[in-house]
């Protein structure tokens, strides 16, 4: 689940995204101040809250999706008659990563096929960072994730190969003095593999 909030750049209007992928044609159904859009096959992908500051307290930024935020949209859903119950993986989409090991794209030059550890899972990310190498420790962008930029992390397929996630330089992430240059942050050894990373949005 992703949430966006910007009051005055569109009103007093919380945006969910329940899907990572967009459908080309949606449907809308309005119950009260909430809007539902599904995909042709009446499947939920996200929704509309309209005077949401009546349900929520929230900031004009980007909605930081917790279990409170959470119970607080369940509410407002069944304040306006919409029986679904809202299912959200909380645990964070910025995290610290080892990159196990590296192999370069069969049908690129200047990609690699990274395998990368994110705690209790293993992720294919395709990397064309320059500076990306096995043993190094990354802050990895997994599916779900919301870039400083806007973009959202979706499952990918780069010249014919699978890639989940996104291996972050500095500048996406929009850290303070990211260096221009192209290049993956590296993160020191001490970096504690699979734990969070703070990304403000």
């Amino acid at each position: 689940m992703n949430a966006f909030y910007n009051k005055q750049g569109i009103g007093d209007v919380l945006l969910v995204q329940l899907q990572p992928e967009n459908p080309n044609k949606t449907k809308v159904d309005l119950h009260g101040d909430v809007a539902l859009l599904k995909d042709e096959a009446d499947t939920l992908v996200g929704f509309n809250l309209f005077n949401a500051s009546g349900y929520i307290d929230l900031q004009d930024e980007t909605v930081q999706v917790t279990e409170d935020m959470v119970t607080a949209m369940q509410n407002a859903l069944e304040k306006n008659g919409v029986d679904y119950t809202l299912e959200v993986d909380l645990s964070p989409k910025f995290v610290v990563g080892y990159v196990e090991s590296k192999e370069k794209h069969p049908n690129a030059d200047k990609l690699n096929i990274c395998h990368v550890t994110v705690g209790t899972e293993q992720l294919q990310i395709v990397c064309g960072a320059p500076n990306v190498d096995q043993g190094q420790k990354v802050v990895v962008a997994k599916v779900g994730a919301v870039m400083p930029s806007g973009m959202v992390i979706k499952d990918a397929e780069l010249r014919g190969v699978p890639s989940s996630g996104m291996i972050c330089s500095a500048k996406e992430l929009a850290l303070p003095d990211a260096p221009q240059e192209k290049g993956i942050l590296v993160l020191p050894e001490d970096a504690e593999v699979g734990s969070s990373f703070e990304v403000k949005a």
